[in-house]
């Protein structure tokens, strides 16, 4: 283990200090605690890696622990899509918890605080409980019920638990400084009346925790030595560390450390609002891959290893900020590059005829990725008739166009140099077909010294008789705008991209017949594509993950 002091992060640094000087703090345990109320976003992700990967390097324990504790918004469908998030993502966790399972701990102990002056059942309404919070500049109130006896808050709070109450009705405060500076010491409610079935305990429970009361608790129990939360919650640390405090506790309690939580341009990650858009149909749904949920990225064509080495540069620190889209693009683009099959596929079409190619077809050799030699070559069906890109031919072109125009050479990539001749027009004057010869000595790979002339440009092209005809869909970023969430004159959703999604069709040569869903092709001075969900061997259907080149730095 490198225990330099430049290597670690702010993180490590404490944890490094706490094995060093303080035993409390040993054994070590992490864990990673979402709440099963929708699909992870690529700001878990940082949280996931951050948690496993601490975890992997000092040999400790990581729990996944999911923070179940609203049943209006939980259901098992999203633990089971958790859970294979994280299986994709490349981790495993040692025990698989839910803060259900000390529902009955949790009720033990906030009795506890009743029976000591700690808690006390408040029977106003929310509106009044929330006026008298007071301000930030000014002292919260006192509630009529503070000091209620404990006996009757007692017995108020059983009969809560069985139903006895409905919502609304009463609920469970802790007794704590109505006059902090920090509002949520300011008697924080910490069990509500539900009469909702839960996805794991059914209809057993009428009251239901609150996540500050049910968080550190569940650390406890669970013996976590260092809880990692982003910085939103550093003023619930001491909340945090008070329950700790006033319980019974006689273990050793957890630590809580804020780091900043990962935002990236162009995107949003509040559930509420990514369910807004699945709701609006302004997307089809949570793996739509313009989201920025790991089904989503995953659908789009983003590896584990891309996220993961996404969120290594990204860093870990103590401050927000505002992380480009580029970077993660740049990640995703640099694996494919070593892994990704490259394929010739035409995406705007135009024809092009060698008119003195005799042959009837042959077969050229590519490399199926220059990257991974091992990975072998492929066959490519060569004929008279191809498709070439339209705008990779100009009639008339000045000296700096490097592609194809009349009386110019170029090379067909893994073929043979071609001479623009002339063009063929329809009625309307566009250019319908392109006419040119070709050099049969000039073969690539063939090792004459014809093959060995170089010309300046090189164009993807395909055969039109063996090309594969598909449904591509182009997908660019679903805002204009890099923050699209942090205007207060206008909704999020004024800024969203009305072209982040065209479908268009492609010709691709044979060879990505053997495609089979999830996995990426580069097309050839393309992009990088990948084979979608829905995609059969009959209806081949790619998601465009990102370009071959970053056209968004200069924005950025």
């Amino acid at each position: 283990m490198d225990n330099s002091p430049l290597s670690l992060n702010f993180i490590e640094q404490i944890i490094e200090n706490d094995l060093s000087n303080d035993s409390c703090h040993k054994p070590l345990c992490f864990r990673f605690p979402p709440e099963p109320n929708g699909y992870l976003h690529i700001g878990h992700v940082k949280a996931i890696c951050l948690n496993f990967n601490l975890g992997l390097k000092y040999k400790a324990p990581v729990n996944l622990r999911f923070d179940d504790t609203n049943p209006q918004n939980e259901e098992s469908k999203y633990v089971e899509a958790i859970k294979q998030d994280i299986k994709w993502l490349g981790y495993s966790w040692t025990k698989e918890c839910y803060a259900s399972d000390y529902f009955e701990q949790l009720f033990q102990w906030a009795l506890f605080l009743i029976d000591n002056n700690f808690a006390y059942v408040d029977s106003q309404s929310s509106e009044l409980i929330a006026e008298q919070k007071g301000t930030p500049t000014a002292p919260g109130l006192d509630s009529p019920y503070r000091n209620r006896p404990s006996e009757i808050s007692k017995q108020i709070f059983i009969d809560m638990s069985k139903g006895k109450h409905p919502e609304g009705a009463h609920v469970l405060r802790a007794k704590i400084d109505m006059k902090s500076s920090n509002m949520l010491m300011r008697d924080p409610i910490i069990y509500r009346v539900l009469d909702k079935p839960h996805h794991r305990t059914d209809d057993k429970w009428k009251v239901y925790p609150m996540y500050d009361w049910t968080h550190g608790q569940s650390d406890y129990i669970e013996q976590v030595s260092h809880s990692l939360c982003t910085l939103e919650f550093k003023p619930h640390r001491d909340l945090y560390d008070w329950f700790l405090k006033v319980l019974p506790t006689k273990n050793r309690t957890p630590q809580q450390t804020e780091f900043a939580r990962l935002n990236l341009s162009y995107t949003v990650t509040s559930k509420r609002k990514l369910k807004q858009m699945v709701d609006e149909k302004i997307v089809s749904g949570w793996d739509d891959p313009r989201m920025p949920t790991i089904c989503g990225l995953r659908r789009r064509g983003y590896t584990p290893e891309s996220l993961r080495q996404f969120v290594e540069k990204a860093g870990i620190g103590k401050r927000e900020n505002l992380i480009g889209a580029s970077l993660l693009e740049f990640c995703i683009r640099d694996h494919l590059n070593k892994i990704a099959p490259r394929v010739n596929a035409v995406m705007d079409p135009i024809k092009l005829t060698i008119i003195n190619y005799k042959n009837n077809e042959e077969y050229l050799e590519g490399e199926i990725n220059p990257e991974q030699l091992s990975m072998g070559s492929r066959r490519i069906p060569f004929s008279k008739n191809l498709y070439i890109e339209r705008e990779d031919f100009k009639e008339e072109a000045n000296r700096k166009f490097f592609r194809l125009t009349i009386g110019k050479e170029v090379r067909l990539k893994n073929a043979y140099i071609i001479k623009g001749e002339s063009v063929i027009k329809d009625k309307n004057n566009n250019i319908v077909e392109v006419l040119c010869t070709y050099d049969k000595d000039t073969r690539s790979g063939s090792g004459s010294e014809a093959s060995k002339r170089k010309v300046k440009g090189t164009l993807h092209w395909v055969s039109q008789k063996h090309a594969i005809k598909t449904k591509v869909k182009i997908y660019d970023r679903l805002f204009l705008d890099p923050s699209p969430d942090q205007h207060k004159d206008k909704s999020f959703l004024d800024f969203v991209n009305p072209k982040s999604l065209q479908i268009q069709n492609a010709y691709i040569e044979p060879s990505i017949l053997n495609a089979k869903p999830g996995e990426s092709y580069q097309f050839q001075r393309v992009g990088y594509f990948n084979v979608d969900k829905n995609s059969s061997s009959l209806n081949l259907i790619f998601n465009k993950t990102v370009d071959l080149r970053d056209n968004w730095a200069r924005k950025e």
